[in-house]
């Protein structure tokens, strides 16, 4: 493994420089570091924490406290923040000019940006300001009759299954959810607990890419492969999935997908995609009214009103980054650092863990519990004894706590998490 002064001399910095050279170009290194480690395997990767120091130097987070609470927004690295500060600075000089005429339209190459990496047409993908937003477009604008039925589990993200619910006492549909275990005891337990669901009357699928609750990656494609050959939409809850862990759209095969990229993208605050199949457009009416000739426009979606260009302009930023570490590395990396945690305090007759580690099923959300303690007691202990930040899970049929690392992370934050965990079980 290459040392930090032979990884820094690549860069033409000394050791001792180094701190205040990375200020001044810390692009340029965490751009080639790729080409640093390009005959390496993202396994090799993972654990070479010279790379990873670079890449936690882009970050301006505070060092005083560990957020392991990245699940629910991720601070963006330094270049993202400084894209969106000069856009907005760019937007107040003549609004009605600077942000209409000028930042508006680059929309068009951060669309296209998002299409490639998803791998779909730009005419598929709609920018949102959140998953939110993007699902609840799908979910409120499909025609469903009466007693039309939704199929989806009682661990879908909780505004999503709101929105279901105000669909049934509007509307008259009916909602059905299933349950599973944590964990369950494989992907194909999950195929079967759909294709068991469905019925008659069965109009919708609606199936998280990967639950907030446990970080519990679902077999996608199979569920919509036995829902096509029935007619039935499927929609695709990928909140949590996009960069996150790598895949494209022709993996699921999906037919509407959305997501949030301020999570794992590292995006600005509110921002977020929807992919819609180009040939579904026209029956999916937009969450704000578009007139009549956009009805077959992904933009329809994107009808708004007055919104800041600053914010979804500087996701180009956001998705240069990601792309400069690689899909495959920063999962292998974000497995590696939820490993670390989770082997040390399963140990503890007490733990018991929610979160399986097939990769197939998991990648960098992890959920724990403590028999004897509350999940709001643990996070409480975590944040008085050491600044601590992690998600308190209380569901009907479980609770733990939720603890999500990022590619910032060091190994001495997980390792102070591992031991504080270790001492509140013993």
């Amino acid at each position: 493994m290459p040392s930090r002064r032979e990884f820094l001399s690549r860069f033409g910095m000394s050791a001792v420089a180094a701190p205040i050279a990375f200020r001044d170009g810390w692009e340029r290194v965490v751009l080639d570091a790729a080409g640093f480690v390009d005959r390496r395997t993202p396994a090799e990767v993972a654990e070479d924490e010279d790379f990873w120091a670079e890449i936690q130097r882009a970050f301006t987070v505070d060092r005083t406290l560990i957020n392991l609470n990245n699940g629910g927004v991720s601070p963006s690295p330094r270049v993202v923040q400084e894209a969106m500060a000069r856009y907005l600075a760019l937007s107040n000089e003549a609004p009605s000019y600077s942000m209409w005429q000028l930042l508006e339209p680059q929309i068009e190459s951060v669309r296209v940006r998002l299409a490639r990496a998803f791998g779909c047409d730009a005419e598929e993908m709609a920018i949102t300001r959140n998953a939110s937003e993007a699902l609840e477009t799908v979910q409120l604008g499909l025609d469903l009759e009466p007693g039309d039925e939704v199929l989806t589990t009682s661990q879908d993200y909780g505004r999503m299954l709101t929105t279901w619910d105000q669909r049934v006492r509007r509307d008259g549909i009916v909602l059905r959810q299933l349950s599973f275990p944590v964990p369950p005891p494989s992907t194909e337990h999950l195929v079967k607990l759909f294709e068991q669901g469905i019925g008659p009357k069965t109009r919708v699928i609606h199936v998280c890419h990967i639950t907030n609750l446990t970080g519990q990656i679902f077999p996608v494609r199979p569920i919509i492969e036995l829902a096509r050959a029935r007619n039935i939409e499927v929609i695709v809850d990928g909140a949590h999935a996009f960069a996150h862990f790598p895949f494209q759209r022709d993996d699921l095969d999906c037919d509407y997908y959305g997501t949030s990229l301020h999570k794992w993208l590292l995006a600005p605050h509110g921002t977020g995609f929807l992919y819609v199949r180009k040939a579904k457009i026209p029956s999916v009416w937009p969450l704000m009214a578009a007139p009549e000739s956009m009805n077959d426009n992904i933009r329809k979606f994107e009808e708004i009103g007055t919104h800041p260009a600053a914010n979804h302009n500087a996701i180009a930023e956001a998705l240069t980054f990601h792309e400069s570490i690689g899909a495959e590395r920063k999962a292998a990396r974000l497995r590696f650092l939820r490993d670390r945690w989770m082997r040390r305090v399963e140990s503890k007759p007490k733990v018991r863990l929610l979160t399986p580690y097939d990769p197939a099923q998991s990648c960098a959300i992890g959920t724990f519990a403590i028999d004897g303690m509350e999940p709001g007691q643990i996070v409480d202990e975590l944040w008085k004894t050491h600044r601590i930040i992690a998600t308190p899970i209380v569901h009907a049929e479980f609770a733990g706590v939720r603890v999500t690392p990022n590619v910032y992370t060091t190994l001495a934050e997980v390792d102070i998490f591992a031991e504080a965990v270790e001492r509140l079980a013993s």
